[in-house]
């Protein structure tokens, strides 16, 4: 702390030192003209940026880390012997990054070259959760990108239905007033596959379930053995195919091995962590894949309650199930023309189904 007179001169001064614990969060102290923020690295050092006027707390934050990875690649460490040693190089850099090197597109390198530029790949995953039938959580969708263009190109993407989208986050390379205003996704893309968006459904929109699991469990602690039966098969998917379906069922710690049949697919069973998994692979109508048959389960094992979730995963080509469609891609930017296409695909990200 220093104490200055009227003229600008040192009156007196005083330090306090306190112990900075490595999981400490970020600090932030505003004062009547200026405000300090810090962060902790993992070397046990800490950086200090001190701001006169009003600036996005998250910027000098993001600022302090990125000195960091500066430090990191000139030195290949950001330790306290490290910059003492190098008190010179670590000033200019900071100096350097201050005022000059401030990149206003972080997430995409420079001098990005391809012989074939291909536009965009939508992969929508769809997590949704069920207890018997019936939807518990409305599911939350997410768009996964994958774009390979040279340069430095801007993309505009136009939704044919842009109202069907709620409690949406976006990737920072989107300009999210352009959104507010105009409902349009305006972005210069991360160069190869990156997360676009992630969204609900409106309540106003029904989503159909493209999937259906019939099952049937029946534990008997009495020495008895129980039954498992499971049917699989597709449910409005609009003609499209469902693909590299699999079942993993986490079944009670009661239950000590399963002797099972299945139509279609593998099965197998691992009695320590009490997992069943079952992969299906392609459904083909109108065959529906069905697995059954007996499970042991331990005498006197109290088997209320038993209830089990199954993990379902699959992938619909060429179908987006939230109601998904792109009206039109334009690029900026760049003086070549791209192969233009959309691929939809449909994932399972987390579909629990409860017994």
């Amino acid at each position: 702390m220093y104490f200055l007179r009227s003229i600008g001169e040192v009156w007196c001064q005083d330090q306090y030192v306190t112990i900075i614990w490595k999981h400490r969060g970020h600090l932030l102290i505003v004062g009547g003209t200026s405000s300090l923020f810090d962060i902790n690295t993992k070397r046990w050092v800490a950086l200090v940026a001190v701001c006169m006027q009003e600036v996005a707390p998250l910027f000098v934050i993001e600022f302090l880390h990125r000195v960091v990875d500066t430090f990191q690649d000139y030195f290949s460490d950001c330790t306290e012997t490290i910059i003492k040693e190098n008190y010179v190089v670590v000033y200019e850099c900071v100096f350097n990054t201050a005022f000059w090197a401030i990149v206003e597109v972080p997430w995409r390198r420079s001098g990005v070259k391809y012989a074939n530029n291909r536009l965009i790949d939508v992969v929508e995953k769809w997590t949704p959760l069920l207890i018997k039938v019936v939807l518990l959580c409305p599911p939350k969708y997410r768009i996964d990108c994958c774009i390979k263009l040279s340069g430095m190109p801007d993309l505009t993407l136009t939704f044919v239905n842009p109202r069907l989208f709620d409690d949406v986050s976006f990737h920072p390379c989107v300009r999210f007033k352009r959104w507010e205003s105009e409902r349009i996704l305006s972005f210069i893309p991360p160069d190869g596959n990156f997360r676009l968006m992630s969204y609900h459904i409106g309540s106003q929109s029904v989503v159909a379930i493209p999937m259906y699991v019939r099952h049937n469990l029946t534990l008997r602690s009495n020495g008895d053995q129980g039954r498992l039966d499971l049917t699989v098969g597709p449910k409005q998917t609009m003609g499209r195919t469902l693909e590299n379906v699999s079942l993993e069922i986490c079944m009670p710690k009661c239950v000590l091995n399963c002797s099972l049949t299945a139509n279609q697919g593998k099965y197998s069973y691992d009695p320590v962590s009490k997992v069943l998994l079952w992969d299906i692979g392609r459904i083909e109508l109108p065959k529906l894949p069905n697995i059954r048959g007996t499970v042991s389960v331990a005498t006197g094992a109290d088997t209320t309650g038993a209830n089990p979730s199954i993990n379902v995963h699959f992938t619909i080509p060429q179908l987006a199930v939230s109601g998904l469609r792109v009206s039109r891609l334009d690029m900026y930017g760049a003086k070549y023309k791209p192969f233009k296409g959309v691929k939809y695909v449909t994932k399972a990200g987390k579909f629990h189904v409860r017994m």
